[in-house]
């Protein structure tokens, strides 16, 4: 969300009066706003000789932030957007594959939950690698999870050429087209996200190699610090950034991969993270668990738009010291351009 400096030119009422009557409370941003108690904000500005000046601005404000929410669709629409984003991309592991008809779909944001441990950062790590042999992709990482010498292991089981420098080469191509960025808090992903809205306009209409893929591992680590007992401010930026994510999907036919954490339920059962209301924000939601002692992994559909809830499939992970450690020197050997809180770095690869 924008700075308040850069709103006076298309809302005249945020003029320096207001823009100077916000910073006095640390406000500069939409964001800013949100975090702020509201009914203290406008008390502040009952005091004011400006009061009504300031009472415009803060309605603006709100009423920016109510325009983000994305607009009814009356039913050809929805028909005319569903024909358009039928496009998938496989994740490259089958079972999931099998489950959701072809993989994740184009346009729309994709959840998996799931307990530690559970392959969720696994996942996200396949998926990348497989879309990123033809697409570009954005990994944003909250938790210093993100593993390039796993996805050069994920890329080398599934390659067979010549040469190890042909093998080489590949692995260079495709760890080029994924840029990674560290983001450790709600406003860091949102910067990143409005960077990359631009690159977005910039790249529709134009040929070559394209961005195709945003994974954000995880969502909730961002999210749960903002969300208070009684925070409605909280609850707002989850809702804005939830919209965000699905805003950069649908407009530019982008794939957004998620992860969610869980929390205890009642009677000791697990549910995903962040409450009621995110968990109608996501197109999909898959739950992930794993087999205790084993490599067997279960996936089972919570939410599909297409497909009845409950749907499960099972898939292994298939992993040998050998091969990681083959892999481990493949990725030593080439050059590594995952870029790291590096906005310039989508506009590399392909």
């Amino acid at each position: 969300m924008a700075r308040l400096a850069n709103l006076e030119t298309e809302y005249p009422v945020l003029d320096s009066t207001v823009r100077n009557f916000c910073a006095s409370h640390g406000i500069f941003s939409v964001e800013d706003f949100l975090i702020h108690d509201l009914y203290m904000l406008a008390a502040f500005a009952e005091q004011n000789n400006s009061s009504e000046r300031l009472k415009e601005g803060i309605a603006q404000v709100l009423s920016i932030i109510d325009d983000m929410h994305q607009p009814w669709l009356n039913g050809m629409e929805l028909l005319e957007d569903a024909k358009r984003n039928k496009h998938v991309f496989p994740t490259g592991i089958q079972g999931i594959d099998l489950l959701l008809g072809g993989g994740i779909r184009v346009g729309q944001l994709t959840e998996l939950v799931g307990p530690s441990s559970s392959g969720k950062t696994q996942v996200c790590l396949r998926t990348a690698s497989n879309v990123a042999r033809n697409h570009m992709v954005l990994y944003l990482d909250t938790g210093n999870s993100f593993s390039p010498q796993r996805i050069a292991y994920f890329l080398g089981k599934t390659i067979n050429p010549s040469s190890a420098q042909a093998k080489n080469q590949f692995l260079q191509k495709v760890m080029s087209n994924i840029s990674c960025h560290s983001v450790f808090d709600i406003f860091a992903m949102f910067d990143v996200l409005h960077q990359l809205e631009s690159y977005l306009r910039c790249q529709d209409g134009r040929g070559g190699c394209q961005m195709r893929l945003l994974i954000v591992d995880s969502i909730s680590s961002l999210i749960s610090p903002v969300l208070g007992s009684s925070s409605t401010q909280g609850r707002a930026l989850m809702t804005s950034a939830g919209y965000l994510l699905k805003k950069l999907a649908h407009q530019h036919n982008v794939a957004v991969l998620i992860i969610n954490h869980t929390v205890g339920g009642e009677g000791g059962s697990s549910k995903p993270a962040l409450g009621d209301s995110w968990k109608c924000i996501p197109h999909s939601r898959l739950f992930l668990s794993c087999d205790r002692g084993s490599n067997n992994y279960n996936v089972s559909i919570l939410r599909h738009p297409s497909m009845a809830s409950g749907k499960a499939a099972s898939f292994l992970w298939e992993l040998t010291s050998g091969d990681e450690w083959e892999c481990l020197a493949i990725c030593d050997q080439i050059v590594i351009t995952v870029v790291v809180n590096d906005p310039k770095g989508m506009e590399n690869g392909c």
